[in-house]
């Protein structure tokens, strides 16, 4: 069984900063994309940020220039750090990986529980 299990929301200031974790356990033979969407009350989901395994990356325009994706292939684990944020940028923030648990298996899309992030002053 695979999970993801995200860190690192909470309330921010305008301007301010906060930087995400997502950590993937249980079986993995290989994981593919690793990325962050969001979803703000009334909104749909959007990808805000993907990387691939050899670490190419790319972001939805918004926040373009403030939020860097990064992983740890080692630990398995995902970061958002997020910058210079707005208030727009509030919403709930899942966790996505691309996971082949076997080298039997196809590849399959796994999410995490999400964490709050809003910003307010």
């Amino acid at each position: 069984q695979v999970q993801l299990v995200e860190s690192g929301g909470g309330l921010a200031q305008p301007g301010g900063s906060l930087r995400l974790s997502c950590a993937v356990s249980g079986r993995v033979f290989s994981i593919n994309s690793m990325n962050w969407y969001r979803q703000a009350p009334g909104k749909q989901r959007e990808l805000v940020a993907g990387i691939t395994s050899g670490g190419r990356s790319d972001y939805e325009d918004s926040v373009k220039g403030r939020f860097t994706i990064s992983r740890d292939n080692a630990k398995n684990t995902v970061y958002l750090q997020m910058n210079s944020l707005k208030p727009e940028d509030t919403a709930v923030y899942y966790c996505n990986s691309v996971i082949r648990q076997r080298f039997t298996d196809g590849y399959s899309n796994y999410w995490g529980q999400g964490t709050q992030v809003a910003v307010s002053s």
